[in-house]
């Protein structure tokens, strides 16, 4: 599997901004996804997870009813649409895949990043 998050930016805070990630390979639907961002200094930190099976999801406290995660197989996507930005959304964003929902410690394939900064 290989992976391609697109859709950072500069946006203000309060405003919105939808990342994808788009996936190549057969196996994209048998994958769990998720979503990490790692700012300057700082450990990455696990964002979300989306089942490939089911749909379930899990969010971080810290991005828990602003950040929404989703999934279109057909589409071989997963997305986060973000709200309420905060200056301390600024990061890198990854998305990851792995045969484990929800294990931050188990993405086995991860894409390139891309940066999202938040000004105030």
């Amino acid at each position: 599997v290989q992976l391609q998050a697109s859709g950072g930016g500069l946006v203000q805070a309060g405003g919105s901004l939808r990342l994808s990630c788009a996936a190549s390979g057969r196996f994209f639907s048998s994958y769990h996804m998720g979503w990490f961002r790692q700012a300057p200094g700082k450990e990455r930190e696990h964002l979300s997870a989306i089942s490939y099976s089911d749909g379930r999801t899990h969010y971080a406290d810290s991005v828990k009813g602003r950040f929404t995660i989703s999934r279109d197989n057909a589409k071989n996507t997963v997305y986060l649409q973000m709200s309420s930005l905060k200056p301390e959304d600024t990061a890198i964003y990854y998305c990851a895949a792995s045969t484990i929902y929800n294990d931050p410690e188990s993405y086995d394939y991860w894409g390139p990043g891309t940066l999202v900064t938040v000004s105030s």
